[in-house]
């Protein structure tokens, strides 16, 4: 199978081409190449036969029709976005532009293309989402499928509309699509602004390591690695106008994860002091939820799927990767944002 992969140089997206590439699939990377963006991030299959790079913006239409009619995908999965909650809360309109019109601009370029090919039945459109756009969960229970959008950022509110977005384009022109949210993500190759390579880089450094209110916020942890599985299965082998959750079924809360990363960072390098000394409390984010948790009934009945790794084995392989590659990571901190707090406007 030939694969459009849009942000194929970010996080997950570079998870997936990796992915593909060792499953024998064929690639095509696209990719504006913003600040979170790495290319360094799939260079271990840049030289493969199936791999190609197409430096483009999803929001010029121009230039994804060309690259749709040039290379003949057989599918798209769309993960190019403004992924970071604080960044939306300073700047929402990047969000609004990208993850909206983005979408948008990449439906349309991928229906005309779709249509001018005969609709072929095999072809595929997968919108990559997330669990933020549901919302804010209490003590108990779990999203669905079925669970009611309720955005509280500008980023979970983008994301939600370009749920909206990829729903009405099947229904209204029989695009078709399928479309996953997955809970939290970590593992090697993640941008120096998230929590886990803040708390691993501000450690290391002897800084102190800031965790937003109370540190009682519930996070569901998906090792990008099962992701990157789950997300090539549903494009296989989902139904087509199905939602799929994908979860790590790891929750925890951020103290819990903090001190667990703190202790595994006390056997791989040890410091002078335990690390935990440096755990330090700063004023919580506006609208911060409480908790996210999610409920993979669907992907595990359906497709057979369940995640591999476990907190202990997740975080231990990925802590030792930010290790071994602070050549990385040091490439990327002059980056704009890296080491500030973002986040506070009110």
């Amino acid at each position: 199978m030939k694969i459009l992969v849009t942000g194929g140089a970010g996080f997950i997206g570079s998870a997936v081409i990796r992915r593909a590439i060792a499953d024998g699939h064929s690639v095509v990377n696209v990719d504006a190449l913003t600040y979170a963006a790495c290319l360094d991030n799939v260079a271990s299959v840049a030289d493969a036969p199936g791999y190609v790079f197409e430096h483009a913006d999803i929001r010029d239409a121009a230039a994804i029709s060309a690259i749709l009619d040039k290379h003949q995908p057989d599918a798209i999965m769309h993960l190019a976005a403004e992924s970071h909650v604080d960044r939306s809360i300073d700047g929402p309109a990047a969000f609004i532009d990208t993850n909206l019109t983005g979408t948008y601009v990449l439906l349309e370029a991928a229906r005309a293309y779709w249509v001018g090919a005969g609709r072929p039945e095999h072809f595929r459109f997968h919108h990559i989402s997330t669990d933020e756009v549901f919302g804010s969960l209490g003590k108990t229970g779990f999203f669905t499928e079925d669970s009611p959008y309720q955005p509280n950022s500008p980023y979970s509110a983008s994301k939600a509309g370009s749920d909206h977005l990829v729903r009405a384009w099947r229904e209204t022109y029989g695009l078709p699509v399928v479309l996953t949210n997955c809970s939290n993500n970590y593992g090697p190759y993640q941008f120096p602004e998230k929590l886990i390579p803040v708390v691993i880089l501000s450690a290391l450094a002897g800084k102190p390591i800031p965790i937003y209110g109370k540190g009682d916020n519930i996070r569901d942890w998906l090792h990008v690695d099962d992701h990157a599985e789950a997300l090539l299965l549903v494009l296989e082998k989902g139904e087509l106008g199905c939602g799929y959750n994908i979860g790590g079924e790891n929750e925890m809360t951020n103290l819990d994860l903090v001190r667990m990363l703190c202790s595994i960072l006390d056997r791989l390098k040890p410091g002078e002091t335990p690390y935990a000394d440096l755990i330090t409390f700063v004023a919580d984010r506006p609208g911060h939820d409480q908790r996210y948790a999610i409920d993979p009934t669907r992907i595990r009945t359906e497709l057979n799927w369940r995640p591999s790794y476990t907190p202990e084995t997740g975080l231990e392989q990925t802590v030792q990767w930010y290790l071994d590659n602070s050549a990385w990571l040091n490439a990327l901190q002059a980056r704009s944002g890296v080491g500030e707090r973002l986040g506070v406007a009110k």
